[in-house]
């Protein structure tokens, strides 16, 4: 197996640089001033002598007002590419984290998932939770506007929770988390859940974006879709289909001294050469999902230096038992083990990926709660033709299959050896290459073959959100399979607070989704990203997800 290490080139700009702070508040200095004034005293002695004493020295305090310097303002352009077309700028609908990331910056949640994975206050100062953990009282943040200067209150957030639980969106199961939204007066909301709920706060973080209930009334779904309005960092200002999205700093924005950045432009590109060629011209100061052999290729590039992470995403090959995959081979658990044991993923992984990526163990990634660390089912083919004999299908079968276009790291190309590897062993494959957009429409519609690839990251330090997603059945709008004991699984692991518990229960779960896979599972890859050296202050998560408020731009 050829590796080799990539060098980290990093240009040093720090002198440059004057950090932008909140304002200081208006101080009084005190001056000590020595004024000289010479004082007569006059003293009488026996031969009538008048003697002059001098004192030469008085102390005056003057006092001087220090006026308040004006804030530090956003300054500068940054232009971020993305790997695929978003499909919407509307939280509950975004398919994938391309589109999610980018509509968080124009919104906030009640809470906040910091960089350590520790829930924070946002647009709830604080919260109280009733013993039983079904109930949250959170207290809002006054003050906060809309961007279009509409209150943030109670009144927003019972209607952001009504629309996005009612609205029929692909995630408006997060949203349906709640049983309850009452408004207890203009800053306090009474939450309630059906039952306890582990996950609840980080979901509600990565998920509730809160929006104006005024304006969503007068312009309608279609004009909130059209030009999307939160109390994010950044404003909306215009979304040209295939070209650009572009933002400006929020100036009223409740987190002081952020953003630092004027004016944000997000581009998709989906072809990573591209992407390459950009980052070296300048046109665009980060670019990610770069291959291993990109990533080489940019070092040494001046003004451009190369970050490489792991990443909490999963690759797959889902099985489809919901729709069409009714009634074709792999609804026997022997042909989902087939066809594991067929693929060879440490020779994909080797080959595609210079060994910048590690085999999938289950659908819990690596450094999550409860990763069990097993063996992967590795490369048998025997064994894969062994299984498929006992399942009735000693000389195979036929099947369709789709991947998506050019939204991941030579994913197409992963696809296609995948086909390979099953013709192997008798399983003749149909493989659709489709345009990304397109395919998670019809994933969203559970429209796609029996057997179809894709990637599912999560934010949370825990592989629930991605389980829920990929395995709710009928529930989840871009899930796929349905297993009554998986779901019961999934629903202990919801309503379990111990996190040590919690984590046996993740284990239990993947021993028994490798007896009975609903996946065919792939690797978990390293990452690369490409970043302009005037790019200060930037933050990817492990998730793919970043937050570029507080990131900034050297002139």
């Amino acid at each position: 197996m050829k590796r080799w290490m990539l060098i980290m080139t990093l240009l040093a700009v720090a002198a440059l640089i004057l950090p932008a702070c909140a304002p200081p508040t208006p101080q009084v200095i005190e001056k000590e001033v020595v004024v000289e004034k010479p004082v007569v005293e006059t003293v009488v002695v026996e031969k009538e002598k008048v003697v002059e004493k001098p004192v030469v020295q008085t102390v005056v305090v003057e006092k001087v007002l220090v006026p308040t310097p004006e804030a530090p303002k956003p300054k500068g352009t940054l232009v971020r590419a993305l790997s695929t077309y978003p499909n919407s700028l509307d939280l509950p609908q975004c398919a994938e984290r391309n589109a999610s990331t980018t509509a968080w910056h124009m919104h906030d949640s009640l809470v906040w998932l910091n960089d350590e994975g520790i829930i924070e206050p946002a647009l709830a100062e604080s919260w109280e939770v009733s013993e039983d953990g079904t109930e949250y009282i959170f207290h809002l943040r006054k003050g906060v506007t809309f961007h279009n200067g509409e209150p943030f209150n109670a009144d927003a957030v019972v209607f952001s929770w009504q629309r996005g639980k009612d609205g029929g969106f692909e995630y408006s199961n997060l949203w349906q988390r709640a049983q309850s939204v009452e408004k207890i007066d203009d800053y306090t909301v009474k939450i309630t859940t059906e039952k306890p709920d582990a996950l609840f706060l980080p979901i509600m973080a990565d998920s509730w974006g809160m929006i104006p209930p005024k304006y969503f009334a007068e312009v309608g779904q279609k004009g909130f879709e059209e030009h999307p309005i939160g109390t994010g960092p950044f404003t909306f200002v215009e979304w040209i289909k295939g070209d650009r999205i572009v933002m400006k700093a929020n100036p009223n924005y409740w987190r002081e001294g952020v953003p630092k950045i004027e004016t944000l432009i997000f581009r998709p590109v989906p072809e990573s050469a591209t992407r390459v060629a950009a980052i070296q011209t300048g046109e665009v100061d980060i670019v990610h999902r770069l291959s291993a052999e990109e990533a080489k290729s940019l070092l040494g590039v001046p003004e451009v230096h190369v970050i490489n992470y792991p990443v909490t995403r999963i690759y797959y090959v889902a099985f489809n038992n919901l729709t069409t995959g009714v009634g074709q081979p792999t609804e026997d658990p022997r042909v989902r083990q087939a066809m594991n044991y067929a693929v060879d993923v440490d020779a994909i992984i080797d080959a595609l990926f210079d060994g910048f990526a590690k085999p999938a163990i289950g659908y819990v990634a690596t450094g999550e709660l409860g990763y069990d660390n097993a063996k992967p089912f590795g490369y048998d083919p025997d064994k894969a033709r062994e299984l498929l004999a006992e399942a009735g299908y000693p000389d195979g079968f036929e099947m369709d299959m789709a991947c998506p276009a050019g939204a991941y790291t030579h994913f197409e190309e992963v696809c296609e050896a995948i086909v390979g590897y099953l013709g192997e062993v008798g399983i003749k494959v149909n493989l659709e290459i489709m345009e990304s957009g397109h395919y998670w429409d019809l994933e969203a519609n559970k429209e796609l073959p029996p057997l179809f690839g894709d990637s599912w990251s999560s934010a949370l330090g825990e592989g629930y959100p991605r389980l829920i997603g990929a395995l709710d059945g009928w529930d989840a709008a871009y899930s796929a399979w349905f297993d009554e004991k998986i779901d019961a699984m999934l629903d202990k692991i919801a309503v379990t607070v111990d996190q040590e518990a919690r984590a046996e229960l993740y284990k239990e779960l993947q021993k028994y989704m490798r007896e009975n896979p609903p996946f065919i599972y792939l690797y978990e890859p390293m990452t690369f990203e490409a970043v302009r050296t005037q790019v200060q202050n930037y933050k990817p998560r492990s998730a793919e997800t970043y937050f570029l408020y507080n990131t900034w731009v050297v002139e």
